[in-house]
């Protein structure tokens, strides 16, 4: 039997049904030490390629520019500006959340890159686009080498 491209889109199949799919995701060898950094030593770590002068945040083993292994590795503060932010009454499911979250691209200080997170300790309707914020970390005992380990950004 011939495995030929179809090229009659009629002939193309549907079945409906379910699939169950089981994967691991890792952080990572560079994942691994951000988040024990930010779990341990309430840290932001990043990583800089001497070669393209770019800093990775989230940090990464190799440059995707120049393909260089990174193994430059820098502390930024946990304070960055809003690029963009949007404003959720939702939560993962659909349901109504009893006060609005706000959610925001945050380019970190002294990187190239940014992280997604959510803001607090301010009205949505005071929030601007170039609003400085810094890093509201949970307790130690608290912390479980997530990215939620920053409970949100607040105004700086």
């Amino acid at each position: 039997m011939a495995y030929d491209k179809i090229r009659d889109p009629r002939r193309i199949m549907h079945v409906e049904g379910d699939m169950e799919v089981d994967y691991i995701y890792t952080a990572g060898i560079a994942g691994e030490r951000f988040f024990v950094a930010l779990r341990d030593e309430e840290k932001l770590l990043a990583t800089h390629c001497d070669k393209c002068n770019h800093t990775f945040m989230p940090p990464r083993m190799y440059c995707d520019r120049c393909f260089a292994e990174l193994s430059n590795w820098i502390e930024v503060p946990p304070a960055g500006t809003i690029a963009s932010y949007t404003i959720t009454h939702e939560d993962n499911n659909g349901e109504r959340l009893p006060e609005p979250v706000v959610l925001a691209f945050i380019e970190i200080e002294k990187t190239d890159g940014a992280l997604i997170h959510q803001i607090g300790e301010v009205k949505p309707g005071a929030l601007k686009i170039g609003m400085r914020v810094q890093a509201v970390f949970k307790k130690k005992s608290k912390r479980t080498g997530a990215l939620t380990d920053i409970r949100y950004f607040k105004p700086a």
